[in-house]
């Protein structure tokens, strides 16, 4: 992996210009200090998660829960992005796009349309399928999936029990069960969930 902090894996979606310009870490030079600041913010927005009632399935709360985790790193933590990605719904589309996967999660709730785990980590992947913000929509949605598990009196997931931020086995299989939900092959990114 590159040093450059803002050099993004084969997995991961480039910030653009505009973007990077929005850190506010001024001592940043390196990939892995950019790393650690992030996963820093993961924690403090994971704890902050865990220590109050919430509800997984509200906008404003997701929103929240990026700023959180984001927050103290990038300017634009918790709002949605304004420009292009090479995955992702139009940038214009994010909350149309945003509301109907919290409905359709709603609706899976109240119909018991699949088990509790099947819900969350099908809402995960629609999170990740929207990608809302500039950076940090893998960590948040699978964030947002483990609450939305613990709501629904299960354990939070595992996912691959590694890193996922860095390039790693647990990467490469993550994304490979990504790709098998987009193509609506659930069993694989259900397992990763678990493991």
């Amino acid at each position: 992996m590159s040093d450059d902090p803002f050099q993004a894996d084969d997995a991961a979606t480039p910030l653009t210009p505009e973007e990077r310009l929005d850190l506010k870490l001024s001592y940043v030079a390196l990939r892995r200090e950019l790393n650690e600041a992030e996963a820093r913010g993961v924690l403090a927005g994971e704890r902050w998660a865990l220590s109050r009632k919430r509800d997984a399935l509200d906008e404003v709360f997701l929103r929240r829960l990026h700023l959180r985790m984001f927050g103290d790193v990038w300017r634009w933590a918790g709002k949605y992005r304004t420009s292009a990605r090479n995955l992702g719904v139009d940038h214009w589309a994010i909350e149309v796009a945003l509301r109907q996967a919290l409905d359709d999660a709603r609706f899976w709730v109240e119909h018991k349309s699949y088990s509790p785990d099947e819900i969350a980590v099908r809402f995960h992947h629609k999170l990740v399928a929207i990608h809302p913000f500039p950076n940090g929509n893998g960590r948040w949605s699978r964030l947002a999936a483990d609450l939305l598990a613990l709501q629904l009196g299960q354990e939070r997931f595992t996912w691959g029990r590694g890193s996922i931020v860095a390039a790693s086995e647990t990467r490469q299989a993550y994304v490979r069960a990504l790709k098998a939900a987009d193509a609506c092959e659930m069993a694989l990114l259900l397992a990763f969930a678990r493991t």
